[in-house]
């Protein structure tokens, strides 16, 4: 049954996303002025290659780092997610185990942990002003299926390291003393989260990468990348190590177009809710909010008083194309406000304000890298299937300790080095990721409709011939 909208809002959509529309968008930092040499080139502005950058050159200051930046700092997915700051793995935990044993998944996950703090510690140390408001995460169930995958998802979790201090089963009385979401049977509550405002983050961090020294040169597109080197069209930059950050945009490099599939999420966000709407809904806090649906919504809580939800209603185009400045399709538009009224009633009668979309790495194992070849210098990290925030900074500072040659306990994480086969050829590719999500959006409906605790089966075989689970 469709949620039915009391307003139909008008609304901005794309112009990258409304966390840079809030602050404004920055000012282009100069190009590539030719050929040049140095000791690391990071190719891409995201999070990942700021934090590589930050953690090099915090470690060894004599370093010559340049980041080569096809828009500007922060214009993919590190400046337009959904501002969770998590401690979820960037993976298939169960792959992990299986290929470097549970030991090492827990390994991660304590990195995971402290990962969060990690990031918060940066942000107070160098006065970054991101809005960062650490009041943990909820997981809500809002059928009895998705309450019986949360329960029964708990026993690897804890074997996986997650205590019952790290995360815990909330009851509905008790979820809906923090947040009151429509239908919710229960929730899992971590602490790990913070809230944060992506934009405000990656532009802080891309002014203190560039006071430390490093060069930060934009509208510089990598067009290749070769060992000690990465061509541009403004000059080629020759270095010991070229590292490759680019996430959802590997795609677009030459010979990279099936490493990683650029997966589509897009976002909305509400003009500010009136103090009627808050008292509906509660929410007091900053906790971030996401519910347990296959097709699965995030939410936060935005400072100012705005509910940002995003979700992938058409995660994949042709080719592995992707929209550079965040537009929206109408029909994900109208998914994602039905999602919100869905969760939230009070939000019937608010209107729109932004919606924007970008793309998130996703490689055929669905489970994040980061490596190095010394033999070529050429280092990359992500893949991160939607939790880059705070993996983005682990990777940075693994990234940091195999080309220093750090002996610490980063390089020996599960993710270091993994290598999987390539995504298919077009169109099974389309077909492939169009009929998953399509099947999942169906599973939906009709767990919703049964009320029944079972998972549909058909999720469970599009899980099964995924391999997303």
């Amino acid at each position: 049954m469709t949620t039915k909208l009391e307003k139909t809002p008008t609304y901005v959509d794309g112009e990258v996303s409304y966390w840079f529309r809030d602050i404004g968008l920055p000012g282009r930092r100069p190009a590539l002025p030719g050929d040049t040499s140095v000791d690391v080139a990071i190719v891409g502005g995201g999070m990942t290659g700021l934090w590589t950058a930050y953690y090099l050159k915090a470690s060894q200051p004599d370093l010559r780092i340049v980041v080569l930046e096809k828009e500007f700092a922060g214009f993919g997915a590190s400046g337009r997610n959904g501002g969770w700051l998590s401690a979820e793995p960037p993976g298939q935990t169960g792959r992990y185990a299986k290929s470097h044993g549970v030991d090492s998944v827990v390994r991660l996950q304590q990195e995971m942990f402290a990962s969060v703090d990690e990031v918060i510690r940066v942000v107070s140390t160098e006065r970054i002003d991101a809005h960062v408001h650490k009041d943990g995460l909820l997981h809500v169930a809002t059928t009895p299926s998705q309450q019986a995958r949360l329960l029964k998802r708990m026993p690897a979790l804890r074997r996986y390291g997650w205590t019952e201090d790290d995360l815990r089963m909330m009851s509905a009385p008790e979820l809906a003393q923090r947040v009151n979401v429509a239908g919710a049977v229960g929730a899992a509550y971590s602490p790990h989260c913070a809230r944060i405002q992506p934009a405000m983050l990656v532009r802080g961090l891309a002014d203190v990468v560039e006071e430390m020294g490093v060069s930060i040169y934009e509208g510089t597109e990598v067009t290749d990348v070769k060992p000690s080197l990465a061509v541009t069209k403004r000059g080629r930059v020759r270095a010991d190590f070229v590292i490759r950050a680019l996430e959802g945009f590997t795609a677009g490099l030459e010979g990279f177009e099936r490493t990683w599939l650029p997966m589509n999420s897009s976002m909305i966000v509400t003009e500010p809710l009136p103090e009627s709407a808050w008292d509906e809904i509660g929410w007091q806090g900053a906790e971030l909010v996401g519910d347990e649906a296959h097709g699965f919504a995030y939410c936060q809580r935005t400072s100012d008083g705005r509910i940002a939800l995003g979700g992938r209603a058409v995660p994949y185009r042709y080719g592995s194309r992707w929209d550079n400045r965040g537009e929206t399709m109408s029909t994900t538009f109208d998914q994602l406000r039905v999602q919100l009224a869905r969760l939230f009633p009070a939000t019937r009668s608010v209107g729109i304000e932004h919606a924007w979309a970008g793309v998130l790495g996703v490689p055929r194992d669905w489970c994040a890298s980061v490596g190095l070849d010394r033999a070529t210098g050429l280092g990359w990290a992500g893949g991160y299937v939607g939790h880059g925030v705070t993996s983005s900074n682990l990777a940075g500072r693994t990234l940091t300790d195999l080309v220093l040659q750090h002996e610490t306990d980063l390089v020996t994480l599960p993710w270091v080095g993994r290598k999987v086969r390539k995504w298919e050829v077009e169109p099974a590719r389309w077909l492939a990721v169009r009929s998953l999500y399509l099947a999942y959006h169906a599973a939906d409906r009709r767990e919703r409709a049964s009320g029944s605790d079972k998972t549909s089966a058909i999720a469970s075989i599009a899980d099964l011939i995924s391999g997303r689970r």
